[in-house]
């Protein structure tokens, strides 16, 4: 992440009110631009198309497919997305440049074939079951790989540090997508709800296209070396459950009270439930500032100590290690700290303009009545987040799958013990989950600054691991005869 650091350690210099607004900006455009511009063109298309003038049947049809196309991609490109970003970041590390398409095409092969699996059968119960047209349920499952093809190749543009230019194709995507929305439904004359759907799958696949583009700029050379891109997920696997298993805590809530009483079935294929979704949406946009917060101060301070000691563990004293080592664990904790005091006024305050405005927009008061509890169930599900990172710093991978197995279970199992509670209390699966991942995760970083000598140092083997008959244990015989006679000798 040291890519962002650099600018905003620029624009913090003068240390003005100013300049700290400026940063703040741009820290927010590199992180969470893609999602809101996403938003922003959903909420534009459906102005301009009138999409309030369709029936509830549509409207529904219509954002339940997107919020499966979303959801979907999501969970599977997370068993993917960690172990290709540790083998970029390796061969990146050893300058082998031309290894990096073959994990590309090697990777999109694996995530486009698990999300086929998923998105097929899915569709085919769509149309034949909920008698959906073949065109619209095309449509949508065109939508859903091209979402999948702009996630994956996210990782390569992040593992390069161009951040930007993320933003920004994703920017041209959603812009042509709005064009094309209105030249759909009022030059071609087609229905409101498939010119949007349409569209915006076409500003996916557009926004992949360019994704595509930059990384064979960035990467000219092909290796055509794909073993060793199979050989990382058998040997990085807890990567592969961290990741996944994170990514399915923040959705296992949903999927456990889409099976309740309040849940909403449409064309006998969607399942949703409004209220609760449309609360985890609130709940999520209210903390999403903490990833901003964090990878600002991770960037500008952190990143410093942590290089700091790697340098001092490849070539310092042992006395300048353990200084460099106590100097970034005490930044570590500082870090973690001034998130949560930051964090916690900006939620504060951003809660309380909800809870004033929001029921003036049409927010059904089922909705405000389960949005507190998941506030501060994704206050701690953030701070939990940047936890795992620290984890992955110290590459205390088991401590990081653990970390996400616990938070996806109790989670999992706390959220079915809500569906039994009164309305307010429906996000306490989550409160619990993050709760019980924080705490665990805090505990590992301490046993982490106890053995961190330990795990740096004796990781490894002197001899080269090899398949084979194993040696025996004996090492040499030892004579007795031979001994007595040099005894006798010596006298």
């Amino acid at each position: 992440m040291a890519g962002i650091g650099i600018k905003l350690n620029r624009i913090f210099e003068k240390n003005t009110i100013t300049t700290h607004l400026a940063g703040f900006a741009y820290s927010s455009m590199s992180t969470v631009t893609p999602m809101l511009v996403v938003i922003l063109n959903i909420l534009l298309m459906s102005h301009f198309l009138g999409f309030d003038q369709l029936g509830f049947v549509e409207r529904e049809l219509f954002s339940c497919t997107v919020l499966y196309i979303f959801i979907f991609a999501l969970l599977t490109a997370a068993p993917f997305n960690s172990v290709l970003s540790k083998y970029m970041s390796d061969v990146v590390y050893e300058e082998r440049y031309e290894d990096i398409r073959p994990c590309y095409f090697f990777g999109l092969f694996l995530n486009i074939a698990l999300s086929s699996l998923v998105g097929i059968p899915f569709c085919l119960w769509e149309h034949f079951v909920g008698k959906v047209d073949v065109f619209y349920t095309f449509t949508g499952y065109c939508g859903y790989i091209g979402l999948v093809l702009v996630f994956y190749s996210m990782i390569y543009l992040s593992i390069s540090k161009d951040y930007q230019k993320i933003s920004l194709f994703f920017s041209i995507g959603m812009l042509w997508a709005f064009l094309f929305s209105l030249f759909l439904r009022f030059i071609m004359d087609w229905g409101i709800r498939e010119s949007m759907l349409f569209a915006l799958m076409t500003g996916f696949f557009l926004t992949a296209f360019l994704e595509l583009a930059i990384i064979k700029r960035y990467f000219v050379k092909n290796s055509n070396r794909y073993k060793p891109v199979l050989r990382y997920f058998g040997k990085y696997w807890k990567l592969v459950v961290a990741n996944f298993f994170y990514i399915l805590g923040l959705y296992v809530h949903n999927f456990v009270f889409w099976n309740t009483d309040m849940r909403l079935v449409v064309v006998k294929t969607f399942v949703c439930n409004q209220p609760y979704d449309m609360a985890t949406c609130l709940a999520m946009f209210t903390n999403i500032s903490t990833t901003i917060i964090f990878i600002t101060r991770v960037e500008m301070h952190f990143h410093d100590k942590y290089k700091a000691y790697s340098e001092a563990v490849i070539g310092g004293k042992g006395a300048d290690i353990d200084s460099a080592k106590k100097q970034m664990f005490r930044q570590l904790s500082a870090e973690l700290m001034n998130l949560v005091r930051i964090q916690f006024i900006i939620t504060a305050v951003v809660y309380l303009i909800a809870v004033v405005f929001l029921p003036r927009f049409g927010i059904s008061p089922l909705t405000m009545r389960i949005y507190p509890c998941l506030t501060a169930g994704y206050f701690i599900l953030f701070l939990m987040y940047a936890e795992i990172i620290f984890l992955y710093y110290f590459d205390d991978l088991t401590g990081a799958m653990c970390t996400s197995l616990v938070f996806c279970l109790v989670t999992f199992l706390g959220s079915i013990v809500a569906t039994y509670l009164p309305e307010l209390w429906y996000g306490i699966g989550v409160v619990a989950g993050a709760f019980c991942g924080w705490t665990f995760a805090y505990f590992r970083l301490r046993f982490m600054e106890r053995h961190l000598d330990a795990h740096i140092f004796c990781k490894g083997s002197l001899l080269k691991p090899g398949m084979g008959t194993r040696p025996p244990a004996k090492v040499f015989d030892r004579k007795e005869s031979a001994v007595g006679e040099a005894s006798a000798g010596g006298r």
